[in-house]
């Protein structure tokens, strides 16, 4: 079984653990631009790791920031819409695209060409790792002319409008690129934003690209801190030190003005993850006794306060077609009594509701008859372990749309035998036929049910047991407006965004 660590350190990455927010003495830190328009303050939870490469977590930040963009971008239902591609066709039967581009400029003032796309997207198909958009994909971009972009596949791809709107595809100037495959992002993309300084993993600098195509932002730029304790993002949002702080804890939430809390439904799901490979779960009987056990009701309101939903299977509400398309799972197996079977259970606190939920876990397992111990660790102390297996079970969240946008992409990387993201280390041939006839399909509609069939066989192993639904909780201050949280956790800033 391969399991890809970049894709793991996708979703959760290296968090910075600190509360300050004093000034670093730097002018181009200041609260207000020169330029016209307030600078933006904005507090984010996960520093960034890889000295903000777009092959791994750092290119969603880089997306929420405004920094970046592709040929294409996710709308609020999950379609592939126009960004640096004003248009695609498909041809040779799904097996390359032609993308006509819109007259853009990079961030350095180089014209973004057919040529300097193509040459953008196969660097990225070299990286190593490659990004989890391109798992199990060979893609190869040549330029038709000055303005489209021929994309190609060995197979037929039918969601690579969808695949190319990760941020991991983003687009940079070819001054970026070195011999190695490292990119420098600095003054290099195409977004509203430019990145212009760093202080480490602690602190960005982003100034206005006044020439961007899609208008000139109204902010002035802005001053991003990683600060990965959610009291503090409170704190300083409450203290009006920041304007907006992302992911805040719920239990912060009632001393903060409601008027600054702002809710959405999102993809992502918190769920219990359960080693089929090794230990007390590779019997089916146990893990059908596990599922028994757990009241989901329970953690959405403790744990969660109220800011999640029980879970309803591995797509929830924010995904609007999934409800009227779900499939019962069917040939589980029976339950059998745990007779005190010792399991040990791991989550990590980068996340803070994810050491709650695995003490109420706890609970509801030791009720049920294991013995249960748990583990609780930062991310980056917990990841070696998880990926080798260690564990019985483990507390995960995950965003079910973060790779593509496609839910039958993150069914194959999450569930089949050659997954790459597959931390129950499930391997079942129901599931990988459902999930290859998946693939196959190229119509929505057709995609997305044969999606909710593979996902009632992939619950139907007991393999995973999904927890939660979780909505994100954003803190706004009243006088910012266009502020572009999303279901997906791609964007938080545009051209609009203002205080």
């Amino acid at each position: 079984m391969r399991t890809s660590h970049r894709l793991i350190a996708g979703l959760f990455v290296l968090p910075f653990l600190s509360g300050c927010f004093a000034s670093s003495g730097d002018d181009s830190f200041a609260s207000a631009g020169a330029a016209g328009g307030a600078r933006l303050r904005v507090a984010l939870p996960f520093a960034p790791t890889e000295n903000y490469s777009p092959y791994g977590q750092d290119a969603m930040l880089l997306s929420r920031l405004g920094v970046t963009e592709g040929l294409t971008r996710l709308d609020a239902n999950g379609t592939a819409v126009p960004a640096l591609a004003e248009s695609w066709s498909s041809e040779n039967g799904g097996r390359s695209w032609v993308f006509t581009l819109r007259d853009a400029t990079f961030q350095d003032g180089e014209a973004v060409t057919a040529e300097a796309v193509a040459a953008a997207l196969t660097a990225a198909g070299k990286a190593d790792p490659a990004p989890s958009a391109l798992s199990g994909v060979q893609l190869t971009a040549t330029a038709e002319d000055d303005d489209r972009v021929r994309v190609a596949t060995a197979a037929p791809d039918p969601v690579l409008p969808l695949r190319l709107s990760n941020p991991s595809l983003a687009v940079f100037s070819p001054k970026a690129y070195d011999k190695k495959g490292t990119v420098n992002v600095v003054g290099t993309a195409t977004g509203p934003f430019a990145l212009t300084g760093t202080e480490g993993d602690t602190a960005a600098t982003l100034d206005r690209f006044d020439d961007y195509w899609g208008g000139r932002a109204q902010a002035s730029g802005v001053t991003a801190r990683f600060v990965s304790d959610g009291t503090a993002r409170a704190n300083a949002l409450r203290t009006g030190q920041v304007d907006i702080a992302e992911s805040l804890p719920v239990a912060q939430l009632a001393s903060l003005d409601q008027d600054d809390v702002h809710e959405v439904n999102t993809a992502r799901n918190t769920s219990l993850y359960l080693n089929t490979r090794s230990g007390a779960f590779t019997e089916p009987g146990l893990r059908a006794a596990a599922r028994e056990a757990i009241d989901t009701a329970v953690i959405a309101k403790g744990a969660y306060e109220g800011y999640a939903v029980p879970a309803q299977g591995l797509f929830g509400p924010a995904l609007t077609w999934a409800a009227g398309k779900r499939v019962e799972p069917a040939g589980r197996a029976r339950a059998t009594r745990p007779d005190g079977e010792s399991i040990t259970l791991a989550t990590y606190s980068d996340r803070p509701e994810l050491p709650e939920t695995a003490q109420v876990l706890q609970q509801q397992l030791r009720k049920a008859g294991f013995k249960v111990k748990l583990e609780v660790r930062t991310y980056a102390r917990l990841e070696g372990d998880l990926l080798d297996g260690a564990f019985d079970a483990a507390v995960f969240s995950r965003n079910m749309m973060l790779d593509t946008g496609d839910p039958v992409t993150v069914l194959a990387s999450d569930y089949t035998c050659d997954g790459s993201n597959n931390l129950s280390f499930l391997c079942d041939k129901n599931v990988d036929r459902l999930v290859a006839a998946a693939q196959a399909e190229s119509g929505t509609a057709e995609r997305q049910g044969a999606a909710m069939k593979a996902e009632a066989a992939v619950l139907g192993t007991d393999s995973v047991i999904p927890l939660v639904h979780l909505k994100l909780v954003a803190g706004i201050a009243t006088d910012v407006q266009g502020a572009l949280p999303d279901p997906y956790e791609r964007t938080l800033l545009g051209t609009g965004t203002r205080r």
